[in-house]
């Protein structure tokens, strides 16, 4: 599951950049922009959350929205450099670090406890829905949407590993 983990947030890092990319390109005034950045912010805040989760850690965090949007370039920024965190982060783990069950709590008071692998599942999974949604706001303005799929990821990381068939 480690080599999975592994390629899973190189994908994620991979699949940020080229959103972040494409919305850099539409400029601020895109009606799809501020909505953009408010889903990438909550997406960016749920890692940063987790990511204390997991290491045991406070976070500081009372919501997992913010209550100020922050510009496309500075979150940007914050996002990339949660992504080589996970990326780190994931490569570090052994099996039993994996499997360890850490009592935690929402944001909302609840208590809450998984598996650092659930927890990173959870991270994996969460951003893509965002990014998702994102995806469809700009095909709903008829702007298309970054490449984002995994196996574009794949195939333009791994070229040299990987064969097309001809169309």
């Amino acid at each position: 599951m480690q080599d999975t983990l592994q390629h899973l947030f190189r994908y994620k890092a991979w699949a940020n950049d080229e959103l972040l990319t494409a919305l850099a390109r539409l400029g601020g005034e895109s009606p799809i922009t501020g909505l953009a950045i408010k889903a990438l912010s909550h997406s960016y805040i749920v890692d940063r959350i987790f990511a204390a989760h997991m290491r045991r850690r406070a976070h500081g965090y009372t919501s997992a929205n913010s209550s100020e949007m922050p510009p496309l370039k500075d979150l940007s920024a914050d996002i990339k450099k949660s992504d080589r965190e996970y990326i780190d982060y994931v490569s570090a783990l052994d099996r039993d670090q994996l499997a360890e069950r850490i009592d935690f709590a929402f944001t909302d008071g609840a208590p809450g406890r998984m598996s650092r692998e659930e927890m990173l599942m959870h991270v994996i999974t969460h951003g893509i829905g965002h990014r998702g949604q994102v995806s469809a706001l700009m095909l709903l303005n008829s702007v298309p949407p970054a490449k984002d799929g995994f196996t574009t990821y794949l195939h333009e990381t791994e070229a040299s590993t990987r064969r097309r068939t001809a169309a």
